[in-house]
């Protein structure tokens, strides 16, 4: 990576297509440099920007560590991995929900004190449940969450949800909201200092 290179981390899976249509949008990348299926580091060859493709947790680690100048994150990952990084605001896409979820046929769970919980979020699982008065067992899962109150794995999940299309298909119930996320830019603290110029410039690109 040259010198004035400014590299920023942007999440695959959900967010990232619309990471990609807002980066066009402000005229920061150009349909030639969006990456194939496989590529995940590119740049542009009419900027100095360059563009990695990692998984959305992901994101706060290369920032936080100095690998990435900036990042694009959901709200939902700073708040359960508490990184270490500047956020100078919001962004107007990504816009789900940490929700509850369970059977429709599995309400009981309601009435017990000792329930177990599947989610890939156990800081912020933990912390409503204990609010809440449950004694809350989480179980990590990372992929297929919605199948864990289906086999007896758990009671209950802790997931996003944007539509609700997923919970609805396999007969879960969508129940309180743990807290609503969207995306946000995150900027790695050294950067901020020494690339306070470039940093500049991109937040007024991004009309911050």
């Amino acid at each position: 990576m040259k010198s004035d290179t400014f590299r920023v981390a942007l999440p695959k899976g959900r967010m990232s297509e619309e990471s990609l249509a807002y980066l066009y949008k402000h005229k920061l990348v150009s349909m030639e440099s969006f990456p194939n299926s496989r590529k995940l580091i590119f740049s542009d060859p009419e900027t100095n920007y360059e563009f990695l493709l990692v998984r959305s947790k992901d994101v706060g680690t290369y920032v936080e560590q100095g690998s990435c100048d900036a990042g694009i994150i959901g709200y939902d990952l700073l708040a359960e991995h508490d990184f270490d990084v500047l956020i100078p605001g919001d962004l107007p896409f990504g816009h789900c929900k940490l929700c509850v979820a369970y059977p429709e046929n599995g309400e009981s769970w309601k009435n017990k004190r000792n329930i177990k919980v599947a989610s890939k979020y156990p800081k912020l699982t933990s912390k409503f449940f204990f609010e809440k008065g449950y004694h809350a067992r989480i179980i990590e899962l990372y992929g297929s969450i919605e199948i864990a109150p289906l086999t007896g794995l758990s009671d209950v999940i802790v997931d996003l949800v944007s539509t609700g299309q997923t919970l609805k298909e396999n007969k879960l119930l969508q129940g309180e909201t743990i807290l609503e996320s969207h995306a946000r830019l995150i900027v790695n603290r050294t950067s901020n200092a020494f690339k306070n110029k470039q940093i500049n410039e991109l937040l007024d690109i991004l009309n911050f």
